[in-house]
This record gives structure tokens, sequence and C-alpha cells, in this order.
């Protein structure tokens, strides 16, 4: 909250029913000018000392994930973090830069793309009830990307982009570098690779700039699609893979989950939490439900000052992956 007292730099006679006031003394100036400085002051440091007690308690909140960063979009504030630059696998996080590029490629969002997989060593052996060859609006595969996390979808955005599926991969690089994203990564589109790394950090510049595309926002928070496939004609029903977007109690403006064995459970997620924008991201997370679980903490802790417990699994889990990190840390350091 912030405080402004507006005053004029010389101060106007009054004037009308009362006459003109006589004038004003260089020394009353002096005098007011440092009234209103003194006034301002107060205010200011008035409004910041409410809003450092609406601030729960970094202490009071656990989570469950190895990585995590919690901010406050409308400050850029810092209200949470944990290994904040520590470089990690994503997964399926990554096809928010795949949405991004795609994107920014300005190509018609209604033209039919053919499902490919053909450039990608990764998606080879992947199975999926998409059929390989079949046509669908490049819209649509989007939102299948991003909302269910539909592999053969996020390659075939990358296969039908100008000059085709490395250069899209060397386009997710470019990005990446040009939002200052300089512990960020990308091999291919989908995150099944464990060479796909970022940090809490560099995620939370990468939300920042999905956010501002309402496609974006609206297909990642969307519950369920009837995707209408042609040559062949089929119909699928895909839904969101965080099922907090099916919530009252959340008011969700973006929203990713990624998995892999490398990279855990992970979820970067934009809510609205006491009228403020809140970014949430936790990687590597223990346990089917731990990411989405570490979200309830957070939104807890913000609303009441009380972030819980995480399982003893958990919070094992976590001590073992910070032991190998200082282990592998130490290990460079004596190279």
């Amino acid at each position: 909250m912030a405080c402004f007292i507006l005053w004029s730099d010389r101060p106007k006679p009054l004037e009308g029913v009362f006459g003109n006031a006589p004038p004003i003394h260089k020394k009353d100036r002096i005098m007011l000018y440092r009234i209103r400085l003194t006034l301002t002051f107060i205010l200011l440091l008035w409004s910041g000392l409410v809003s450092a007690r609406q601030e729960p308690d970094a202490a009071n909140l656990q989570l469950a994930s190895v990585n995590a960063l919690v901010v406050n979009l409308d400050t850029g504030r810092v209200l949470y973090q944990k290994n904040p630059d520590a470089v990690v696998p994503i997964a399926s996080v990554s096809k928010l830069m795949t949405a991004l590029v795609a994107l920014e490629a300005d190509q018609p969002m209604d033209e039919p793309i053919p499902i490919q997989v053909r450039d990608s060593i990764q998606m080879q052996n992947v199975i999926s009830r998409i059929r390989i060859g079949s046509e669908l609006p490049r819209e649509d595969v989007l939102q299948l990307a991003i909302m269910s996390s539909e592999n053969r979808a996020a390659t075939a955005l990358a296969h039908a982009y100008p000059g085709g599926y490395f250069a899209f991969v060397r386009a997710m690089n470019l990005k990446a570098e040009e939002l200052g994203m300089s512990s960020t990564r990308f091999v291919e589109p989908t995150g099944l690779s464990y060479f796909n790394v970022s940090t809490a950090n560099d995620l939370v510049k990468l939300i920042r700039a999905a956010r501002k595309h309402p496609e974006i926002r609206k297909m990642t928070t969307s519950s369920k699609m009837d995707a209408r496939f042609r040559e062949p004609r089929y119909v699928l029903a895909f839904y969101n893979t965080n099922r907090l977007v099916n919530s009252d109690d959340w008011d969700i403006e973006l929203s990713k989950t990624g998995y892999n064995d490398a990279a855990g459970r992970c979820l970067v997620m934009v809510s609205e939490i006491e009228g403020q924008d809140i970014a949430m991201v936790f990687l590597d997370s223990f346990g089917k439900r731990s990411h989405i679980g570490d979200a309830g903490r957070v939104k807890r802790w913000l609303e009441t000052g009380d972030g819980g417990d995480v399982p003893r699994a958990a919070a094992r889990y976590e001590r073992d992956k910070n032991k190998v990190g200082r282990r592998t840390l130490l290990a460079e350091k004596n190279r």
C-alpha cells in the first residue's frame, strides 16, 4: 500500500466568498513544507509497517518440495524460498516454454497440423492415445500440450514450427536467454528428457512471461477438453493434470504440472490469494500429491499464518536429496 500527499509547490491565495487571503511569508512556506515532508514520511512508514505485519513468518511454512519459491507478483517480493537457484530437471513444466514459443511464432491457430514425432528421440517409444498422422487445429494441439501435458501434442507443435523441430528447440533456448533464465536449458519440447533443466528463480521469470498471454492462462486452467481429430476422424476427452483448477477454493490464473523420475513431482502456479497474485514453484516433490499439498500449505500460510506439517516420508526424502546435493557440490569443488 502506498500513500501520497499531493501539494502544489507554491500555495495559492484562497479565493471565493472569503476574498483573497493575505500572502504567506517565506518563513511560513518553509514551515509548511517541513510539515508536509514529515506527514508524508510518517504515512509511508505506517503503510510499510502495516504491510510487514500482514506478511506471515516464513519460518512457519514447511513444504515437501526440495526446491520451492513463492513470490508476490504484485509487489515482486519473495515470500518464501528453498534452494531457489538449484539447477534441476523440470519435466513437463518445460511445456510452458513450448507454449510461449509456439504462440510467439504467430502462426495461424486454426491451421490443422499433423501429429508427428519423427525427429524426437525421446518420443520414439512413448505411448499416447493420439494417433500419429491425425490432424488437429494448432490451438487445440497447444491446449492438449499445456492442459493435459500431452507429449505428442507438444512434439507436433515443434514439428510444425518454421524450420522444424530442431529450430523450435533452438527458439526455446533463445527465449530463455531473452528472459534472463541463465540457468535454464532445453533439449526437447516435452520435458521427458532429464536434460531439460532450470531453477525456481528462472521459472518465475517464465511465469511472468507466460501469464502475459491470455491463451496460456485460459488453456492451463481449463478443466476439460474434447479434442476432435481429423484424418482419421475421432474424438478424445482430455483433462487438466492439476485437480486444483476444479476447486471452488482456488482462483488459479496459470498452472503447469510435471513429472519424471529425475525431476520428481513439479508444479508451477499463479493464484490470487488474499487479493494478491501469488506465483508458486515446487520442484522435486515426493509423492503423487505432495506438490498439490504444498500449494495448499502455502495458501493456508498466507491466509492464516499457519503452514502446517509435511508427511515424514516427504521430509526424509528432502533430507536425502539435500545430502546428495551437498556431496555432488563437494565433488565438483574437489575436481
